[in-house]
């Protein structure tokens, strides 16, 4: 039986343009109401009759985030809850900072790698970890009722609840992160690393990590004005990042998107590594040391089969999730597994935190040079990558792929095809953030595999008139 379908949370919280609905002021203000109820009706379920304790609210740089950290404020504190404000933060420090003071829940407002004009809000749960879709459709059919029975009894003036700084939530993530590295001051002596913070919420946080660590910076684009964030940068953009080594000279570059829940690294000769390569250096490193749980590394179902070979090559194996992190954590939560990620560089190093987090990646991924002695150009070498061939189609609705007749038999003469020829694969899927189809076609022989994807994308465009 399949779950119920969510008309406003995608795979990454709510997400659209700021300013309007379901991300304008009147609506979030509502959702702050909504997730309340949700919360206090989970706590009455639990029976746990403690004080309520504050929400922790974080940013990135947009410049609708201030009017809509406002409203969902206000929200907030029209049902007697507290609101402590991290600022411009990473989404990961949230998600740290919601387990480390005792949070009820964790709210960050972003749209990750979406251009300035999208905004976004994501939950964390009092654990740290990302809501479940349970918990989210209870937000949202809360929120979409017609008629909201108001609390059972109507808060006091001096009930309503306030909204205050979290003090130093920043400093506080550069030593929890650093704290995971032993505060190694003399760990990436002689190195020098460029660092694209996307104009986002790391555009401190990263740089103040590495040098601490004893890495010389050179840092781009960390002067946010509240439209720039990812804009021709940002790990969206790895062309910049591979120009930005070759010209410095740097060691490697660090490459993050506008929230700093994924990096990209690039190599010493300016070449971008994807997170498929980057899983499969952790992974490695991971299983020589013996820390890799149950000898397993989650991916997504887009990753390269490579990872798979390399994986058993070494005695380990890879366990296959839905796209998207969120669903690579609960893969590994319900494993006990401790290491996955997405190709797009959300790597989850679930030892050191509830979700991807960009930096902590970077500085472990980036500590196995160390470790090794060995630059990211060798080390990326233990990845044997099959050729991809993808294709992003913008729609402007997303009907069941079983629904368009023409786009099934292109698609299955497409399976039929690399069965044929021994291996590969189709995988067709909408994107949970954006209004897009994603393909991609897997198999031994390059230019038949971009053909079969072109083929696939030309149908979906004639079907739904993309």
């Amino acid at each position: 039986m399949s779950a119920p379908a969510r008309q406003l949370f995608g795979t990454d919280g709510i997400r659209g343009e700021a300013g309007r609905y379901p991300l304008d002021a009147e609506t979030v203000l509502r959702l702050g109401q909504a997730a309340a109820d949700v919360f206090l009706a989970l706590r009455e379920e639990r029976g746990d009759h403690r004080d309520w304790p504050s929400v922790v609210i974080g940013k990135d740089t947009r410049q609708s985030g201030d009017m809509l950290e406002s409203a969902i404020a206000a929200g907030l504190n029209s049902r007697g809850v507290d609101v402590r404000l991290a600022g411009v933060i990473p989404t990961p420090a949230v998600a740290w900072l919601t387990r480390e003071t005792g949070a009820a829940f964790g709210i960050v407002i972003s749209a990750s790698h979406n251009p300035f004009e999208d905004n976004g809000v994501k939950f964390f749960g009092p654990d740290g970890y990302k809501l479940d879709d349970a918990v989210e459709l209870a937000i949202e059919r809360r929120l979409l009722a017609e008629k909201v029975d108001p609390p059972k009894e109507p808060l006091g003036a001096a009930q309503i609840g306030r909204t205050g700084p979290l003090e130093n939530a920043a400093e506080r993530y550069i030593g929890f992160v650093c704290a995971m590295a032993h505060d190694d001051t003399t760990l990436f002596r002689g190195m020098k690393f460029a660092l694209d913070a996307a104009n986002g919420a790391a555009h401190e946080t990263s740089e103040a990590i590495l040098r601490r660590l004893g890495a010389e910076v050179v840092p781009f684009f960390t002067e946010p004005n509240g439209l720039n964030i990812n804009r021709d940068c940002g790990c969206t953009h790895a062309e910049v990042i591979e120009k930005l080594v070759r010209e410095t000279g740097a060691n490697a570059g660090i490459s993050h998107d506008g929230d700093a829940d994924r990096v990209l690294l690039c190599d010493e000769n300016g070449s971008v590594l994807d997170g498929d390569e980057l899983m499969a250096i952790g992974a490695l490193d991971l299983l020589e040391r013996g820390e890799l749980a149950d000898n397993t590394l989650v991916a997504t179902v887009m990753s390269n089969a490579g990872l798979d070979a390399v994986l058993a090559e070494h005695g380990g194996k890879v366990v296959r999730a839905k796209v998207g992190d969120r669903y690579v954590m609960e893969e590994m939560r319900k494993g006990a597994y401790n290491f996955g990620g997405e190709q797009s560089g959300h790597l989850i190093y679930r030892d050191l935190n509830t979700t991807g987090d960009g930096i902590v990646a970077a500085v472990q991924l980036l500590r196995v040079m160390v470790r090794t002695g060995k630059p990211l150009s060798e080390l990326r070498k233990s990845l044997r990558k099959f050729p991809q061939a993808q294709r992003n189609l913008r729609v402007t609705n997303k009907p069941p792929v079983e629904t368009l007749p023409t786009v099934r038999k292109v698609i299955e003469a497409a399976e039929a095809e690399l069965k044929n020829a021994g291996a590969g694969r189709v995988l067709v899927r909408y994107s949970g953030t954006e209004p897009l189809v994603r393909i991609l076609v897997e198999g031994a022989d390059a230019g038949k595999i971009e053909d079969l994807a072109e083929g696939i994308r030309e149908a979906f465009s004639e079907a739904i008139g993309a």
